[in-house]
């Protein structure tokens, strides 16, 4: 059975700023045991930072945690799947691009957000 994303997504979409501090992000992270969140910037998605990006951009590149903007650390632009696909095109689209948080759209809007844990899940459910 191939599994819709809309079933699977987070439609919670954490966001915040692109002038948040890397330690502002991770403390986020940390409270809302999420992996990323979205940088808007006047209404619109310019981003995302994930876990990896704090560590990998910020953190192991000598930046300060303290007084980097996230905008130095983030991806972009934002990597999607339209909300019709399934699991296995959004598992395949992840394997292929390397990245781990997937934004879910809806005639082009962001709507969701998709975890590798979620995948883990899905297949380890066969939901």
């Amino acid at each position: 059975m191939l599994t819709p994303l809309a079933l699977l997504m987070n439609r919670k979409i954490r966001k915040a700023a692109p002038t948040v501090t890397l330690s502002e992000a991770a403390q986020m992270m940390r409270d809302e045991k999420i992996g990323s969140i979205f940088i808007e910037d006047g209404g619109q998605f310019v981003g995302i930072v994930s876990e990896s990006d704090l560590v990998r951009r910020g953190i192991a590149e000598g930046k300060n945690p303290g007084n980097t903007p996230v905008k130095d650390v983030m991806s972009y632009p934002i990597i999607s799947i339209d909300i019709d696909k399934t699991a296995k095109d959004a598992n395949d689209l992840m394997a292929t691009r390397g990245i781990r948080h997937l934004a879910v759209t809806d005639r082009g809007k962001i709507v969701g957000v998709l975890s590798v844990r979620d995948l883990v899940i899905c297949f380890k459910n066969r939901i």
